[in-house]
């Protein structure tokens, strides 16, 4: 495993920043909590994730939770009198998460949602805002909004459904019910399922090799699929062709072009 021993502290420590080759890793450090969200631990997350946005050596972004039990057990309910005891107040709070969740809906790099353990509520909207979700066997989903008297956004059932379609996005959201990766897997919330002693390995294996491709092409590919997801009115074509042309003009392009025919690994800059 790469050496991950340098890391950056938010939220008191709850929230940790790693880099390696090339991957970033954020670390929901809340063990004790079941890795549940605090207000303070989704603005340490906005700024980790800044960061390693304006990381120029940075190609990809890992998120995963500490201790092996969860990813993220949804929000601190312990807060909810503090936070969300009303309507007003929890508006308030879902302006200031919603914020940190806008910036990876709309993150430039790709992200993986490396899971083990708990993947529940605000959790799974995390999970479902990440590029990829690699899941370890033992892993559990669920909203469980109705159990709390809560509605979850719209943001969040607006991924669900892209994910997993309207008719088990019902089953999920009315019963408030857990799945396990198998069926996760099976209904599309989750793209692969590892054994448990597997998925970090296997997570990074992915992630080295994203951070290896051009950064443009995958760049190209990230913006391209999210317009392909938007009703045909709102897509931006002039974006598409940008990015584009921008890779057919790049170093990258020279470089792989020469790599294939000198029968060698590319080594790209990302210009």
């Amino acid at each position: 495993m790469p050496d991950l021993s340098q890391v950056t502290p938010y939220a008191d420590g709850k929230i940790l920043k790693q880099v390696t080759d090339g991957v970033g890793v954020i670390t929901f450090n809340n063990p004790d909590k079941r890795n549940a969200m605090s207000l303070e631990m989704w603005e340490g997350f906005g700024a980790a994730l800044t960061d390693l946005r304006d990381d120029e050596a940075v190609r990809v972004v890992i998120l995963r939770g500490a201790g092996g039990k969860a990813f993220v057990s949804g929000a601190d309910i312990s807060q909810f009198e503090k936070t969300r005891h009303n309507a007003a107040a929890s508006e308030e709070y879902g302006k200031r998460s919603a914020a940190q969740r806008a910036l990876l809906a709309d993150y430039p790099k790709p992200t993986i949602a490396c899971i083990q353990g708990f993947c529940l509520g605000g959790g799974m909207q995390v999970a479902m805002l990440a590029d990829i979700r690699i899941a370890a066997h033992d892993s559990q989903f669920g909203i469980p909004a109705a159990k709390l008297g809560i509605a979850y956004g719209y943001d969040g059932l607006k991924h669900l459904v892209s994910l997993v379609g309207p008719s088990w996005a019902r089953l999920l959201m009315y019963t408030g019910m857990r799945i396990d990766s198998a069926e996760a897997l099976r209904i599309g919330l989750i793209e692969r399922a590892i054994p448990d002693e597997q998925l970090w390995g296997e997570t990074m294996a992915i992630a080295l090799t994203i951070s290896q491709n051009a950064p443009l092409a995958i760049k190209a590919a990230k913006i391209t699929i999210a317009q392909v997801l938007k009703d045909e009115s709102a897509r931006d074509m002039d974006a598409i062709k940008a990015i584009g042309t921008a890779c057919m003009d790049s170093a990258d392009f020279r470089e792989g072009r020469q790599a294939f025919m000198e029968k060698r690994k590319p080594q790209f800059s990302g210009k």
